[in-house]
C-alpha cells in the first residue's frame, strides 16, 4: 500500500488512480442494478394491470443508467488532482476547468430531464391501456395531447434551469420580460395563438373525438389527431389533410359519427307507358321490401308517385338506415337496389330516359 502510495502519474499516487478506477467500475457494473431497483419504485405508483415491468425498464433504463454513470464519474473524479504544470486556472475563473464544470452540469440537467420525460411516458402508457375501447374515445384523443403539452412545459423549464443555473441568468426578471413582451409576441403569433385556444375549446367541448369521420365545408375525412395548432383528417380518397383548429371553431362542421341513422334518397324514372295499376304495385312492393329490412324499422320509409317528367312517371324513394358504418349503409342500400331491380323486371316496368325518348 505504502509503494502505491509513493508511484505518480501526473501528480496522482497510483493508489488515487485504483479509487477512480474501481469508483467508475463499480458504477458500470451496478447501473443496471440502480436502473431495476428505480423502476420497481416506480411502478409501485401505477396499477400493474396497465404497465408491465419490462415496458418500465425499457422505458427509464437508458437515462438510469446514463445519470448512474456521470454520478460515479463525478465521485471517481473527486479523488483525482490536476496537475500543477497544466497551470490551469480555479474552477471558478472562465477557463477549461470552469467549461468542463459548466457542461458536467448541463448534462446532469438534460439527463434528470430525460428521466422526467421518460416518467411522464409511462404515465402516457398507463392511460393507453386505460382508456382503451370505444366508450373511451373522448379521453383517448387527450393522450397525444397532454404528451405534446407535457413535453413543452418539461423542455421550457430545464430551459430556465439551464439559463439560470449554468448561464447565471436572472430567471425571474426574464419571465417578467417575458410578460411585457407578451403583447407584441401576441400580435406577432396572433393565428398560432388562434389555433392554440381553438384546440382547448375542441377538447372542452368535444364536438368530435380521434376516430370520428366529420365534414367541414367540401372537405370529409376521420380524425386522426388533434394538435395544438391543427387537425389532422384522413380524407376519403385515403389523402392527410390538415385543417388548423381555428377554421374547425369558427365555421359550421358536420359529425358523421353521431348521427343515428343514414338517409337514401332517390327517383325512379318510369317510362311513359307505364300504367297506374303499375306504378301503385311497384309503390306497395317496394315499400315492403324496404319495411323488411331491419335496420330500416327506425323511421318510416316514404315511397310516393313524384310527378310527370318531361319524359317519366317519377317515383320518389327515400328510406333511413340506422347504423353509423358506412359499409354497413352501403351494403343495406345495395341490397334494396337489388330487390327493386328484381321488383321493376318482375312486374315489365322500363325506366326512361331522355336519350330514349
Amino acid at each position: 500500500m505504502e509503494s502505491l502510495s509513493n508511484w505518480y502519474f501526473l501528480e496522482n499516487s497510483a493508489l488515487d488512480l485504483i479509487i477512480f478506477a474501481s469508483i467508475l467500475l463499480t458504477g458500470l457494473v451496478l447501473r443496471r442494478f440502480f436502473s431495476n431497483t428505480f423502476s420497481k419504485i416506480v411502478l409501485r405508483f401505477f396499477p400493474q394491470e396497465f404497465v408491465s415491468f419490462q415496458d418500465c425498464i425499457q422505458l427509464l433504463r437508458k437515462p438510469l443508467e446514463l445519470l448512474v454513470f456521470w454520478i460515479s464519474l463525478y465521485l471517481a473524479a473527486h479523488n483525482l488532482h490536476v496537475p500543477s504544470t497544466w497551470h490551469l486556472v480555479s474552477i471558478e475563473t472562465f477557463g477549461i476547468r470552469f467549461l468542463l464544470s459548466k457542461t458536467f452540469e448541463t448534462v446532469i440537467i438534460l439527463t434528470l430531464t430525460w428521466i422526467i420525460i421518460r416518467l411522464v411516458k409511462v404515465g402516457i402508457l398507463v392511460a393507453q391501456e386505460k382508456w382503451q375501447g370505444i366508450e373511451q374515445k373522448s379521453k383517448q384523443q387527450f393522450i397525444p395531447f397532454l404528451n405534446d403539452l407535457s413535453l413543452v412545459f418539461i423542455i421550457a423549464a430545464a430551459g430556465f434551469v439551464i439559463l439560470g443555473r449554468i448561464f447565471e441568468v436572472d430567471v425571474v426578471a426574464l419571465i417578467t420580460g417575458l410578460g411585457l413582451g407578451g403583447l407584441a409576441l401576441a400580435l406577432a403569433a396572433r393565428e398560432t395563438l388562434e389555433n392554440l385556444f381553438a384546440s382547448f375549446t375542441i377538447f372542452l367541448d368535444l364536438p368530435f373525438v380521434v376516430g370520428d369521420s366529420i365534414q367541414v365545408g367540401t372537405i370529409t375525412g376521420d380524425i386522426e389527431k388533434i394538435g395544438f395548432r391543427s387537425t389532422r383528417l384522413r380524407g376519403v380518397d385515403g389523402n392527410l389533410v390538415v385543417i388548423p383548429n381555428r377554421l374547425l371553431t369558427s365555421q359550421s362542421l358536420e359529425n358523421l359519427s353521431e348521427r343515428d341513422y343514414r338517409r337514401a334518397k332517390f327517383n325512379l324514372t318510369c317510362h311513359l307507358n307505364t300504367s297506374s295499376k303499375q306504378i301503385d304495385t311497384i309503390i306497395q312492393a317496394i315499400t315492403d321490401c324496404i319495411k323488411a329490412e331491419k335496420l330500416c324499422n327506425t323511421k318510416e320509409s316514404k315511397v310516393v308517385f313524384e310527378g310527370f317528367g318531361l319524359y317519366s312517371l317519377d317515383i320518389s324513394v327515400m328510406f333511413y338506415v340506422q347504423t353509423k358504418d358506412l359499409s354497413i349503409y352501403q351494403q343495406t342500400k345495395q341490397r334494396i337496389n337489388l330487390q327493386i331491380l328484381a321488383l321493376l323486371n318482375q312486374h315489365k316496368i322500363t325506366l326512361a330516359s331522355s336519350v330514349s325518348a
